[in-house]
């Protein structure tokens, strides 16, 4: 019997399962993303509302009020088909678009990989980024 490969191992491990994005506004952000994405708002659980990125992990928005929202990065990897939709998407918004994660490209993709990206910020400043190719990494 031969033993799994690191790769096969590791992926037998562990697997992001969801993970929580606070948020002011649980709906207003939830739908924000959803919308971009072409995704849907979940029903809620507990006090969370999940978008569910139909790879099995969810994001679960927790409203936090006591104190203000730190933001955070937050990348998806979406099919290169979709990326021309979400970038109108965000254009039919109104929010800005930006070829770096520093925000200082507006109005621009970006090309890494070989693919194309965008970074964006949601209602809470959270660095939102769309892929269409992963990074490489060393």
């Amino acid at each position: 019997m031969s033993s799994p490969s690191h790769t096969e191992q590791s992926a037998t491990i562990a697997r992001l399962d969801h993970t929580v994005v606070y948020a002011s506004d649980r709906r207003l952000s939830a739908e924000f993303l959803a919308t971009v994405l072409g995704l849907e708002v979940g029903a809620p659980f507990g006090p969370f509302l999940p978008v569910d990125l139909g790879n099995g992990v969810t994001l679960d928005y927790y409203e936090k009020r006591d104190e203000p929202v730190q933001p955070q990065h937050y990348a998806f990897l979406v099919p290169e088909e979709q990326f021309d939709t979400m970038i109108a998407r965000l254009e039919t918004l109104g929010v800005t678009y930006y070829a770096d994660p520093s925000h200082t490209e507006p109005g621009r993709v970006n090309d890494l990989f070989g693919g194309r990206g965008a970074y964006f910020a949601d209602p809470d400043g959270h660095n939102m980024e769309i892929m269409t190719r992963p990074y490489a990494r060393p």
